[in-house]
């Protein structure tokens, strides 16, 4: 999978999407996505299969079930599986920031 493809997977969830930020935010809630991470296997000193692991954030101006069951169902339709990271509150923008790993090759 591109990230072309996971980008497409994540609008289905019917929020604004951005690589890593938006020059001017949209209204929340809105979804931002880095691919800062790779588990490649390695084998015979070369890398036989590259996987790339996005995070993918999403970002609320409250506990947004709906908003969060809808990028889940956008992942789970697409057979993407992931794990959620962490969830905070960023106190100077006052909005949530969930965030999600995936693993894709």
């Amino acid at each position: 999978m591109t990230l072309i493809e996971l980008v497409t997977i994540l609008k289905s969830a019917g929020y604004p999407v951005a690589y890593s930020h938006f020059d001017s935010p949209p209204a929340l809630p809105y979804i931002a996505y880095i691919d800062d991470e790779s588990t490649n296997f390695n084998a015979d000193n070369i890398v036989y299969y590259s996987v790339k692991n996005p995070t993918i954030e999403l970002y609320t101006n409250k506990k947004d079930l709906n908003a969060e069951s809808a990028l889940e169902t956008a992942l789970n339709d697409s057979e993407l599986p992931f794990e959620l990271i962490s969830e905070v509150y960023i106190e100077s923008e006052r909005m949530f920031q969930r965030s999600y790993s995936i693993s894709v090759i």
